[in-house]
C-alpha cells in the first residue's frame, strides 16, 4: 500500500540525484532501477526502500518496498535518468559486501578494466541470458550499481553475481588444468579452437583489451576473426558485442553434444 504521509523533500531529490555518482551511492546506500519490468526482477534479490509509482498505473503485487509513494507525473521525470520517465522508479539497498570463495565449476566470466557501465550492463544481460552466473571484475572494473550497468543489464543482477577482487591474483590462484581463454587479435579461431565446458573467459578494456599482467594468466588466446579473413573492417568489436559471440561459440559446442 502506498505510505499517505510519505514527503518527497528536496533533500531526498539531491540524495537520488546524487546515485549518479559513486561517492552519492557509497554515501546513501542506495542503486536506481527504472521500468517495471527491470524493478520488478531485482525484487526478487534486493531490499527496496523506496518504490515511486506513477498515480493511476496498476501496481505488481509483488513489489514491495518499505515506502511505496504515488507520484504524479512531473515528480515522476523529476525522479527519472530516462528520456521518457517510466511508471515505476525503485530505489534500492546496496547490500554489504560478501567475500567469498569463487568456485569455477562451470563458465565464469572474467573482466579487465572494463570502463563504460552501459557496456557493462549488456554484459551482464548477455551473461544471464547464456548461463553464465558468475563475474569476477577486476577492481577498476565499471560499478555494476551503477544507473547506466543496472538498466543495461534490464534485471540480470537478480540471478548474475559480481565478484570484483584482484584479477591477476584470482586467476593465478586457479589449479593448472584450469582452461583460462582470452580474446587477442593474434588468437586461435574461435569458431574451429576446442572449447571447453568449464573454466574463465577473460574480456578486456574497450580500448587497450586485456592488461599485459592478466594476459600472463591467460592460457588459450582466441580470436573473433572477420569475415572474409584478412578483409578491410572496423578497428575491434565493442566489448559487449564480442562478450556474446565468445559466450555463444561456448554455448553452441554444448549443444553440438545434446
Amino acid at each position: 500500500m502506498p505510505t499517505n504521509d510519505f514527503q518527497l523533500t528536496n533533500r531526498l531529490f539531491k540524495d537520488f540525484a546524487s546515485l549518479d555518482t559513486a561517492k552519492g551511492r557509497h554515501r546513501t546506500g542506495l542503486f536506481v532501477a527504472e521500468g517495471a519490468k527491470c524493478v520488478g526482477e531485482l525484487m526478487n534479490r534486493f531490499e527496496c526502500e523506496y518504490l515511486f509509482v506513477r498515480r493511476g498505473s496498476a501496481l505488481d503485487a509483488c513489489c514491495k518496498a518499505r515506502h511505496t509513494i504515488e507520484a504524479g507525473g512531473d515528480d515522476m521525470r523529476r525522479l527519472s535518468r530516462l528520456s521518457s520517465a517510466p511508471d515505476v522508479i525503485a530505489f534500492f539497498n546496496i547490500p554489504d559486501e560478501e567475500v567469498a570463495e569463487t568456485k569455477v565449476d562451470s563458465l565464469v566470466l572474467a573482466l579487465d578494466r572494463v570502463q563504460d557501465p552501459g557496456n557493462l550492463g549488456t554484459i551482464l544481460r548477455c551473461c544471464d541470458w547464456m548461463g553464465v552466473h558468475t563475474v569476477v571484475a577486476s577492481t577498476d572494473t565499471a560499478d555494476i550499481f551503477n544507473p547506466k550497468t543496472v538498466q543495461a543489464s534490464m534485471g540480470a543482477l537478480a540471478r548474475v553475481n559480481v565478484v570484483y577482487t584482484d584479477l591477476v591474483s584470482f586467476l593465478g590462484n586457479l589449479p593448472a588444468e584450469m582452461p583460462i581463454y582470452g580474446t587477442f587479435l593474434d588468437g586461435a579461431n574461435i569458431y574451429t579452437h576446442p572449447l571447453s565446458e568449464k573454466g574463465v573467459i577473460v574480456m578486456g578494456n574497450e580500448g587497450s583489451g586485456i592488461s599485459a599482467p592478466v594476459a600472463t594468466m591467460v592460457r588459450h588466446r582466441i580470436l573473433i576473426p572477420s569475415w572474409p579473413p584478412e578483409s578491410d573492417t572496423v578497428e575491434s568489436l565493442n566489448v559487449g558485442m564480442a562478450t556474446a559471440i565468445t559466450l555463444s561459440q561456448f554455448r553452441a559446442r554444448q549443444f553440438l553434444k545434446l
